[in-house]
């Protein structure tokens, strides 16, 4: 990315700051809260996915000498807030749900206090943010879920922008992804990456054997043939006649996938190489994956239904102001069921450990009960980042037992109320 995420914002951010700057409202003392209204249709529950890369934007979010002139030069502000913009740093705190954590309709899931001003401004970041990751990670949750254990692979950089592939790689894996084709992802985050070999590899060569065959001897067994090129039968029969019972896997990407899997386990099993995996990919969202889960296959791969949030590719959160100097505040106009003043969560879990309820309380704590888990903790105070925060792998530990703490009717495909109830009081 070039130059500071300072300007990766929408102008009339800055428009709210140089009037209230004017006015002398920008030092007012405010609480904003981001929080999703409803899920998008046929979710269950969202993932709180992007925390930590919005964190190391924000350790980053300045306004240098460029980015004023540009602000400047096209009179988008003044001198006065152009002063600023260039001596901003925010100084005040950020706390929220944890990376890996579920959300529900209304939950808090980040809060950010300080001055109007300070506050106002990093808007549009943190929203593009949590609104691509989160849509992602839900998304990929599902389909770890339709998976039932079985490995899944993230590989659909090629159908989406270049750095939102890297975040939703990332978003992917928080989500129990076993890997993904990323190599920036897996250089900036330790991602494990896999990959085999296109179409073009195998037409590149005068047969497939020879394709074979050269991919095997530059990358030895532990590789994986792709075999749907011309034949996928003769596909199967031309791996193993180049690599033998030792290969690591097939690939099949395209075709009825369900009675290619099983044609192909026999034809392996048949050749005397039962321990060969069978990978497939083309376009599996979801429910792809739960129809191919009576099959043999042992991993899947999954790109473009990942990178879109597999038809929901926002999260749809909103960053609302709810409290001026202590004062709880809402838009009156349109009370979609919200509630002005900080909120604090907790969620209610049975003694068997199945979650019950999620309570949010405004400018106060909900009452203590047996099974009580409070959401949210600190990720910046007074400006400084804290030192203990989770790691990615942390994070997707803390997701996997968070689904399996919600009831099982919440981890169902089809349409319903979310997974549990959320109380405002």
């Amino acid at each position: 990315m070039r130059g500071s995420p300072g300007l990766l914002t929408d102008h009339y951010e800055l428009t709210m700051v140089s009037a209230a700057l004017k006015d002398g409202t920008a030092s007012r003392q405010c609480v904003f809260e981001v929080f999703a209204r409803r899920l998008p249709p046929g979710r269950r529950y969202g993932v709180v996915a992007g925390t930590g890369r919005l964190l190391d934007l924000l350790r980053d979010f300045r306004f240098g000498a460029e980015e004023i002139e540009f602000l400047a030069q096209n009179r988008i502000v003044g001198a006065n807030t152009a002063d600023w913009l260039s001596q901003y740093t925010f100084k005040g705190n950020i706390s929220g749900y944890a990376e890996g954590e579920l959300f529900f309709p209304n939950s808090p899931i980040l809060t950010v206090s300080g001055s109007f001003a300070e506050c106002v401004v990093m808007e549009t970041l943190i929203l593009s943010v949590l609104n691509h990751d989160c849509a992602v990670a839900a998304a990929a949750a599902r389909m770890v879920t339709a998976a039932k254990g079985r490995a899944v692979i993230e590989m659909g950089s090629r159908r989406t922008q270049e750095e939102s592939a890297v975040a939703a790689a990332r978003a992917a894996y928080l989500a129990g992804f076993s890997a993904t084709s990323n190599l920036a992802a897996g250089l900036r985050y330790g991602i494990p990456t896999a990959g085999t070999a296109a179409h073009a590899f195998t037409l590149l060569h005068d047969d497939e054997k020879a394709a074979f065959a050269s991919q095997i001897d530059a990358l030895g067994y532990d590789t994986t043939l792709l075999v749907d090129t011309y034949d996928i039968t003769q596909g199967i029969r031309n791996a193993i006649e180049v690599a033998g019972p030792n290969l690591r896997a097939i690939r099949i990407d395209s075709g009825d996938l369900s009675v290619l899997a099983a044609q192909s386990r026999a034809l392996l099993d048949e050749l005397g190489a039962p321990d060969v995996k069978i990978v497939v990919s083309g376009d599996l969202d979801e429910y792809a994956i739960a129809a191919l889960r009576a099959e043999p296959v042992d991993i899947y791969g999954a790109g473009t239904a990942v990178v879109i949030g597999s038809g929901a590719p926002t999260a749809g959160l909103v960053y609302k102001l709810v409290e001026v100097e202590g004062r709880a505040v809402m838009k009156r106009s349109e009370n979609k069921g919200s509630i002005g003043g900080r909120k604090t969560a907790v969620r209610r879990h049975k003694p068997t450990g199945t979650a019950t309820e999620e309570v949010v309380v405004s400018q106060g704590t909900p009452a203590a009960m047996t099974g009580d888990r409070a959401l949210q903790r600190e990720f910046i105070v007074n400006g400084e980042p804290v030192s203990d925060l989770p790691t990615l792998k942390e994070s997707r530990d803390h997701l996997r037992d968070c689904l399996i703490s919600i009831p099982w009717e919440g981890l169902k495909l089809s349409s319903g109320d979310p997974a549990i109830p959320v109380t405002l009081e």
